[in-house]
């Protein structure tokens, strides 16, 4: 089935009519296979798809946008592309749901990193498409939103964040300071730390998938 993101799938080991989703965006550099080396733990009852980031870096490594840096080691993000890529996974959530039994009701985001920067910009631009985010590793940035992502109806959409407190990539502080721009705005959000660098911790894993369970 060719769609606008190349993503491998794990079927629902009991399938249904609708089945909820759950999709996930890796992180930069990384590809498909990343999130989906744990895909066999995940909820049975889930589509478990995970997608490539639309931008070829080098052999096997995808981003979801461009992370340049100038002459200073100051890192700048390229937004037209990040915006590009969230408008990219809204329209493939759209695709999923017209190719796959799968409820639109029911779509859950893991985005680790830069997925998980990106899982921020379409819940909150597209909140109609999502239900719930895991965001790991990463922090809400307003400038790869819509531009008038306030105005959206945020009141149904459950976040689960976490952040490594030791992460040298992207700062513990970054994490803590989108939680009050997201609680401001009505979302009902859950954020943990856990005593890892840039990585999921077994912990971390197993708190969101008893919160997904909930």
């Amino acid at each position: 089935m060719t769609l606008s993101l190349h993503h491998l799938v794990r079927e629902p080991k009991d399938k249904k009519d609708k089945n909820p989703l759950l999709l996930l965006l890796h992180g930069y550099g990384s590809n498909e296979e990343d999130l989906f080396s744990f895909a066999g733990e995940l909820p049975e009852e889930y589509y478990v798809v995970s997608a490539r980031a639309p931008f070829d870096m080098t052999f096997g490594s995808y981003a979801w946008y461009a992370i340049n840096f100038d002459a200073d080691e100051n890192k700048f993000s390229d937004i037209g592309q990040a915006r590009a890529s969230r408008d990219i996974i809204a329209g493939f959530i759209d695709e999923l749901t017209a190719n796959y039994p799968i409820d639109a009701d029911n779509v859950t985001l893991i985005g680790f990193s830069q997925g998980c920067i990106l899982s921020y910009a379409v819940a909150l631009s597209y909140p109609e498409k999502v239900q719930r985010v895991v965001a790991m590793s990463g922090y809400f940035n307003p400038e790869i939103a819509v531009d008038d992502y306030t105005e959206n109806d945020l009141s149904k959409l459950k976040i689960f964040a976490s952040h490594g407190t030791v992460d040298q990539v992207i700062p513990v502080e970054w994490a803590r300071k989108s939680i009050p721009m997201l609680q401001v705005l009505g979302i009902d959000v859950i954020f943990k730390e856990y005593m890892v660098g840039h990585g999921v911790a077994p912990q971390n894993f197993f708190d969101f998938k008893h919160w997904l369970s909930q």
